[in-house]
């Protein structure tokens, strides 16, 4: 069975309807959509103040 909110943020009801809507519009899930929106704000942020360095993860034993 699908969870009410497989995505818990805390943003207002009406919000994530909203988003609901505009997701589906554009033919993604939820995920996708800010998964989309996620990509796009690193893309603008790198392109004005340069690539965001990511430390390696630490290897486990």
């Amino acid at each position: 069975m699908a969870q009410a909110n497989p995505y818990p943020l805390r943003a207002d009801r009406t919000l994530m309807e909203k988003f609901k809507i505009l997701a589906a519009g554009n033919g993604r899930s939820v995920n996708k959509e800010i998964e989309m929106l996620m990509r796009r704000a690193v893309q603008e942020y790198e392109r004005e103040h340069g690539p965001i360095a990511v430390p390696a993860p630490a290897e486990t034993e």
